[in-house]
């Protein structure tokens, strides 16, 4: 058996989406704009592959601190070292106050 070791591995439950959830997203989640210092949430679409950031932060939150282009950089906690994870819009959710 071949090992694989891609950017999706393991990820069968974490990037199913619900049943009524499934196809293409809405166009509000690619043009949706976000302010320096605002706390989002990644979760990650599996359905649009640019711009995925990395399957460890799927459902972390996080904090917004510029923007790349079209994608926009968010500063995680991991563990006790601050990251920066580059992501497009789709992949991120504002956080409800």
């Amino acid at each position: 058996m071949a090992h694989h070791n891609g950017p999706r591995k393991k990820t069968r439950y974490k990037f199913k989406k619900a049943l009524r959830k499934r196809g293409i997203a809405p166009a509000t989640t690619v043009i949706q704009k976000f302010d320096v210092g605002q706390r989002v949430h990644l979760v990650i679409d599996p359905s649009v592959h640019t711009g995925m950031p990395h399957r460890r932060f799927h459902g972390k939150t996080g904090t917004v601190v510029g923007q790349r282009g079209r994608a926009w950089l968010v500063e995680i906690r991991d563990g006790n070292a601050t990251k920066t994870v580059i992501t497009r819009s789709q992949h991120l959710k504002p956080q409800k106050i």
